[in-house]
C-alpha cells in the first residue's frame, strides 16, 4: 500500500475503529488526542499518541494547523478524519493536499460541492435525481412567502450550509411563516456563518433512507445497499437498520442507481452516503443531501455485506482499486445498530458524563460492539455523548430485533446513565416491530418513555 502511517484526527469509538482498520492493513497509526483523551483507548492502541491541545475541541480536534503539523512531525503520510469535527471541512482537506499529506476522504472540491445544500441540489438535478418541490436561495421574507404559496403548506425551511438539524423549521400555517423564517435564518447564521435558507415541501409521512457508495480514482463506483435511519430525535439518528425494509424493488433500485450516478457525475473518490427522503404515501423518493465521509451507522452495512468500509477508504486513498465489484456485493440478513449514549433518558436525555464503574458489553454470534469505553473510563463532558454502538445481525428483521433485545438486556453499564433503557423501550413498541414508523414517530413516543417501565 502507498500509505505507511496514518494520523487519526478524531476521538472516541471512530478513532478506535480507524486504528483497527489500519492495523489490519499493516499501517502504522498516530492518535491525535486532546488533554482530556490522553488515557483514551485510541491513545493506548495506536503506535503513538500525540497531545494536540486542551480539551476544548476548538483548541484541539478542530485546529487544522496543529493537526497538519502533528502529521508532518510524526512522519504521517495520511490523515483519517473520522466523522464530525473536520471530516467535511474543505480547508482541512486542502491543507492536507498542500502539505503533501493524503486526506482519507474525497477531494476538497467534492466536499465543497456537496457541503452546500443548494449547490448539491443543483448538481443532483443535473443528473436527474428527484428533488422535492423547493426553492433556490431565499434572500428575504417576501420571497419566502411567495415561494411557500407556490409550494403549498406545510413547508420546511432549511439552511443552505446546514447540518445536524440546525437551521431547520417546519411550518404548517401561513401565519407562522415569518417567525420561522427569522429564527431559522438567525440559527443558520450563528451555526454556519451563513444565513442563506431555502424551502422544500414538508413530507409528513416520510422515511429517511440513505445509500452507501464507494468510489475509486479508477472510475469504479459501487453501492452497498441502503440503510433506514428514520428513527431520529431532534434530527439526530438514534437507531439504524440495513437494508431499508418494506420498500419495493423498483424504488430500492432507483435510489441505488441515483446515488451511484451522482457520485460518478462529480468524480467522487472515497466512501460517501447519499441521503433520500421517501414519501411513504406516494411511493416517491427525493434527494436530501450527500455526506462526504464515513457515517456513524456504517457498521450495519458492513454486517450485511461483509465489506470493511473503513479499509476500503484507506485503499482508495492509497490509490488502489476497490477490492470488490458491484457483482461481488452480496447482502444477507438484516442488521440493526443502537447508539448507546451517556445520557439520562429519564431526565430529558441530559448528558451523563462520569466514571464507568462497571462495563460488560454483550458478546455472541451476530453481535458487534464498537466502543472506546471500558471499566474505569471517565466519560468527559466536552464531546459527543456516544460511548458505544451496539450492532446485531439476524437472518431477517424480526430475528435482528429479537437478537438486539437480548443484547441490550445483556449490556451492563454502571456508574453513569445510558440510553440502553430507551432502546429497549423502542424495541418493545408494536409499531416499531411492524415497521409502522416514519421520521416523526420517535419524537411522538419519546415523551411517553418511563424509565422503570422499560427496565
Amino acid at each position: 500500500m502507498a500509505l505507511n502511517r496514518i494520523l487519526i484526527a478524531n476521538r472516541g469509538e471512530i478513532a478506535v475503529r480507524v486504528i483497527k482498520a489500519c492495523q489490519t492493513l499493516g499501517l502504522e497509526t498516530v492518535a491525535a488526542v486532546s488533554e482530556a483523551d490522553r488515557d483514551s483507548m485510541a491513545a493506548q492502541i495506536a503506535d503513538r499518541a500525540v497531545c494536540i491541545g486542551p480539551a476544548r475541541a476548538t483548541e484541539s480536534y478542530l485546529k487544522i494547523d496543529a493537526l497538519v503539523a502533528t502529521a508532518l512531525g510524526t512522519g504521517c503520510d495520511g490523515i483519517h478524519p473520522g466523522y464530525g469535527f473536520l471530516s467535511e471541512n474543505t480547508e482541512f482537506a486542502a491543507a492536507c493536499d498542500e502539505n503533501g499529506i493524503v486526506f482519507v476522504g474525497p477531494s476538497a472540491e467534492n466536499i465543497r460541492q456537496m457541503g452546500n445544500k443548494l449547490v448539491a441540489r443543483e448538481i443532483a438535478e443535473t443528473v436527474g435525481v428527484p428533488l422535492a418541490p423547493g426553492s433556490p436561495r431565499i434572500s428575504d421574507f417576501g420571497a419566502a412567502r411567495e415561494i411557500a404559496e407556490g409550494i403549498g403548506m406545510p413547508v420546511l425551511f432549511k439552511a443552505a450550509a446546514g447540518g445536524g438539524g440546525r437551521g431547520i423549521r417546519i411550518v404548517h400555517r401561513e401565519e407562522d411563516l415569518k417567525g420561522a423564517f427569522e429564527t431559522a435564518s438567525a440559527e443558520a447564521l450563528a451555526a454556519f456563518g451563513d444565513n442563506a435558507l431555502f424551502l422544500e415541501r414538508y413530507i409528513a409521512n416520510a422515511r429517511h433512507v440513505e445509500v452507501q457508495i464507494l468510489a475509486d480514482r479508477h472510475g469504479n463506483v459501487i453501492h452497498l445497499g441502503e440503510r433506514d435511519c428514520s428513527l431520529q430525535r431532534r434530527y439526530q439518528k438514534v437507531l439504524e437498520e440495513a437494508p431499508a425494509f418494506d420498500l419495493s424493488d423498483e424504488l430500492r433500485e432507483a435510489m441505488r442507481g441515483a446515488a451511484v450516478a451522482l457520485a460518478r457525475h462529480i468524480g467522487y473518490e472515497s466512501a460517501g452516503t447519499v441521503e433520500f427522503i421517501v414519501d411513504v404515501d406516494r411511493g416517491e423518493f427525493f434527494f436530501l443531501e450527500m455526506n462526504t465521509r464515513v457515517q456513524v451507522e456504517h457498521p450495519v452495512t458492513e454486517m450485511i455485506t461483509g465489506v470493511d468500509i473503513v479499509a476500503e477508504q484507506l485503499r482508495i486513498a492509497a490509490g488502489e482499486k476497490l477490492s470488490v465489484s458491484q457483482e461481488d456485493v452480496r447482502m444477507t440478513g438484516h442488521a440493526i445498530e443502537c447508539r448507546i449514549n451517556a445520557e439520562d433518558p429519564g431526565r430529558g436525555f441530559a448528558p451523563a458524563p462520569g466514571r464507568i464503574v462497571a462495563w460488560a458489553p454483550p458478546e455472541g454470534e451476530g453481535v458487534r460492539v464498537d466502543s472506546h469505553a471500558r471499566q474505569g473510563y471517565v466519560v468527559p463532558p466536552f464531546y459527543d455523548s456516544l460511548i458505544a454502538k451496539l450492532i446485531v445481525h439476524g437472518r431477517d428483521r424480526a430475528d435482528a430485533i429479537a437478537r438486539m433485545d437480548r443484547a441490550l438486556q445483556g449490556f451492563a453499564v454502571a456508574g453513569i446513565a445510558t440510553t440502553i433503557p430507551f432502546h429497549q423501550y423502542i424495541l418493545a413498541q408494536g409499531d416499531f416491530a411492524s415497521g409502522r414508523i416514519n421520521t416523526g414517530w420517535l419524537e411522538g413516543v419519546a415523551g411517553q418513555f418511563v424509565p422503570d417501565a422499560a427496565e
